[in-house]
């Protein structure tokens, strides 16, 4: 083996590699950095306008940022309103709210059902794509896959380089559509060859809306219940769009900004939502509720869960991070009104099920975890539960894999992907290139007989 890539040689140029990329933190505040593009009281730094969604989450009162209860606009209408009006509608919601983000107006009667069965009938893979994209080519991490998978349909598409808003538009549909069953394929495939376990594919049932389809395509017998579908459709609902400045819809835009088509742009939020500090984040809280359950005796006894959580905070159980998963937000304070939402739902869904408790449980950690950061680190502020905090549960209690979690937020995802995409070639005009002060010092050159 060549010395250069020998184990010992790597480790000692890492080394000095994090010695040269070295940053002193308190340059940061020196030049006036915005780190993560953070003011320094937390807000986001503005870096665009858009139709689209707000993200409302407090007011500035004097240069104090001031709680208030969340807010959730898309395109002007508050997500509580929409999902209220398709619940005494007893209907699905998730078509509606990607035709809202999309076109910008809510669709009528006609609309929605031409809508509807346009997403049904786009949900059809290229010919031999399972095959050689997915069959082939089988992946443990399902988001992985789904990111590689909508980069390879750029090949499958003659009008890929066609920036005409009517062909990114077709192609964002698409996506919209196929997503749920590239999912169930790469799921299906892993499960073969990384779990021994069967590997079950249903054809598409063109009758299926989007939360349908997806329940129809995961389980054995493709069975579900009318409450299981519209339990999935509202998660969707809530997860479809949240503003221009969450990372993957950044993300999307940075690239769309560049030029590039509409398969990078899509593949590449896809890869930002896959970290755990962003839309990997109800894995997190899972994987927390799982190491509680199984360290916690007495569930329902709130001194016993509240020492666990100190001992959590201290770094000492769970992953050693110190965090207790699904709380807090970077924009809300007193409450996500996707969690409050989502939590309502899912407790008259769980009522009088053996999951009912690990429900409950939750609903503790989130009611004792602002008064023992205020106990253990004197922190005031204020702090709420992130819909992370239960949509995790959600899924299991649907019955839906923990890998297929992320991949789930992605497809749900997709609508407000694409909205800001057109928005961003419709009304951005510049390249996003922001800039990074440099600190490194000149050098003479050495010449390479000189180098130690």
């Amino acid at each position: 083996m060549p010395a250069f890539i020998s184990g010992a040689n790597i480790t000692g140029l890492c080394k000095e590699l994090a010695d040269n990329s070295a940053i002193n933190s308190s340059l940061y505040e020196k030049y006036h950095v915005k780190r993560g593009l953070r003011n320094s009281d937390g807000t986001g730094v503005v870096a665009g306008i858009t139709n689209i969604c707000n993200v409302h989450g407090y007011l500035m009162n004097e240069g104090e940022v001031e709680p208030i209860p969340g807010q959730l606009i898309y395109r002007g209408y508050n997500i509580n309103d929409i999902v209220n009006n398709v619940e005494a509608e007893d209907r699905y919601g998730y078509e509606e709210t990607s035709f809202l983000l999309l076109f910008g107006h809510l669709p009528n009667k006609k609309e929605l059902k031409n809508f509807t069965t346009y997403i049904s009938l786009k949900r059809d893979l290229p010919t031999g794509f399972v095959e050689d994209m997915i069959l082939k080519a089988p992946s443990k991490n399902i988001m992985n896959k789904l990111a590689r998978s909508v980069l390879a349909l750029y090949s499958y598409d003659d009008e890929c380089e066609n920036k005409g808003i009517e062909s990114e538009m077709r192609t964002a549909i698409s996506l919209i559509a196929k997503l749920p069953v590239i999912m169930a394929n790469a799921y299906q495939v892993k499960k073969r060859v990384f779990d021994n376990a069967s590997m079950i594919m249903h054809p598409i049932n063109y009758e299926e809306n989007t939360a349908q389809c997806i329940l129809s395509l995961l389980r054995p017998d493709r069975q579900y219940t009318k409450d299981e579908a519209q339990m999935l459709d509202r998660l969707l609902m809530l997860q479809a769009e949240h503003g221009g400045g969450n990372n993957s819809t950044f993300t999307c835009r940075v690239l769309t900004s560049s030029g590039t088509d509409p398969y990078s742009a899509y593949s590449s939020a896809i890869c930002s939502l896959k970290g755990p500090r962003h839309g990997g984040a109800n894995l997190q809280v899972i994987n927390m509720l799982d190491n509680f359950k199984a360290n916690i005796k007495h569930w329902d006894n709130e001194g016993e869960v509240a020492d666990y959580m100190r001992r959590t905070i201290r770094k000492e159980t769970n992953d050693g991070s110190g965090l207790i998963y699904g709380m807090g937000h970077a924009v809300y304070t007193i409450s996500d009104p996707r969690a409050v939402i989502l939590k309502k739902k899912a407790f008259e869904l769980a009522k009088g099920k053996d999951i009912e408790a690990e429900f409950k449980l939750l609903e503790t950690i989130e009611r004792l975890t602002p008064e023992i950061f205020k106990e253990m680190k004197g922190s005031d502020k204020t702090m709420c539960a992130n819909v992370d905090m239960y949509s995790g549960l959600v899924y299991r209690m649907l019955g839906i894999p923990d890998e297929l979690f992320t991949p789930l937020f992605a497809i749900a995802r997709m609508s407000g992907w694409a909205a800001h995409r057109m928005e961003e070639i419709l009304t951005g005009g510049r390249i996003i290139r922001p800039a990074y002060k440099a600190i490194a010092k000149a050098h003479e050159y050495i010449k390479l007989e000189e180098r130690e």
